[in-house]
């Protein structure tokens, strides 16, 4: 069985391009789901086994966990796509999974800061000229500036700055690369954490990664989301904030300046425009609650 999910992964980073974040999360959902089944059936042994009360039964189980809708809504899509590739592959007759339902999920507009706020964070390194806060300042720079998301922050290596044009060639979903603008500020703060900031935990002379830990080893998402969650706090700010709120956060800036949503859709790595429409309409609600006063 676990053989079997190990062959659907590669199919899905092989034969459809998925980013390793995406893998990593569909292994985590379908090795979850496997130990519950093994638990709840000792003697299962093959995925034919697999029916709806079964899954039904995982369903309560995360429910009674206190799982978010989309939590579990995400993980009856990650089975859904896996048991039809074993039906597609023609290990099983049919698909346990053809008629379950995904719990309904209210979708909530994406919590944006304010530019003041993205400033107060961006800002709250500069105070610490040690290495790490010379990177600190550069990875949040070019968070804000860029809008590119936390796998792709980390996945840089120094080789894709190019000083000399104010650009970061950024690897996106699926493995497409793209090129974006770097403002000056951040690439002023980039520059200088290259010339004093990596030197002091670059350890070992072939390592690539732009971004490292002291131990020079290439940062991880957690690392990032800990490093952000420590300046939130010493900016004073009292929402949540993830990497993902500062993407939030530069979309919605950016079609407030003017970039029209073909030119915002490359900018973001969106593969649908329909997934930059949702920033452009809460630019449009917004202002329409600031003309209505």
């Amino acid at each position: 069985m676990e053989e079997q999910i190990r062959e659907f992964l590669d199919a899905l980073q092989n034969d459809k391009g998925y980013a390793p974040n995406t893998i990593d999360a569909y292994r985590n959902d379908l090795t979850q789901f496997l130990n519950f089944a093994l638990n709840e059936r000792a003697q299962l042994a093959q995925w034919s086994r697999v029916d709806k009360p079964l899954l039904l039964s995982f369903l309560i189980h995360l429910k009674d966990r206190e799982y978010t809708a989309s939590s579990v809504s995400r993980k009856v899509a990650v089975l859904k796509t896996f048991f039809h590739f074993m039906v597609e592959r023609n290990y099983l007759a049919e698909d346990p999974t053809a008629t379950l339902d995904s719990p309904r999920v209210e979708k909530q507009p994406p919590q944006v800061l304010t530019p003041d706020e993205v400033e107060r964070i961006v800002a709250a390194p500069l105070s610490n000229g040690t290495p790490k806060g010379l990177r600190d300042r550069a990875m949040l720079e070019l968070l804000c500036a860029t809008g590119m998301r936390v796998s792709e922050l980390v996945a840089l290596n120094v080789d894709d700055v190019n000083a000399q044009n104010g650009t970061v060639h950024c690897l996106g979903t699926g493995a497409k690369r793209r090129v974006l603008p770097v403002e000056a500020g951040a690439l002023d703060a980039l520059t200088d954490y290259l010339r004093r900031g990596r030197p002091a935990f670059a350890v070992d002379a072939d390592e690539r990664a732009l971004f490292v830990n002291p131990h020079g080893e290439r940062l991880t998402r957690q690392g990032v989301w800990l490093i952000i969650k420590e300046y939130v706090k010493e900016a004073k700010i009292a929402m949540p904030v993830t990497p993902h709120t500062l993407r939030h956060s530069f979309a919605v800036h950016l079609l407030r300046r003017g970039v029209d949503l073909q030119n915002a859709q490359h900018i973001l790595g969106h593969t649908n425009i329909t997934t930059t429409q949702v920033y452009a309409r809460l630019v449009e609600r917004r202002a329409l609650v600031v003309r209505n006063g």
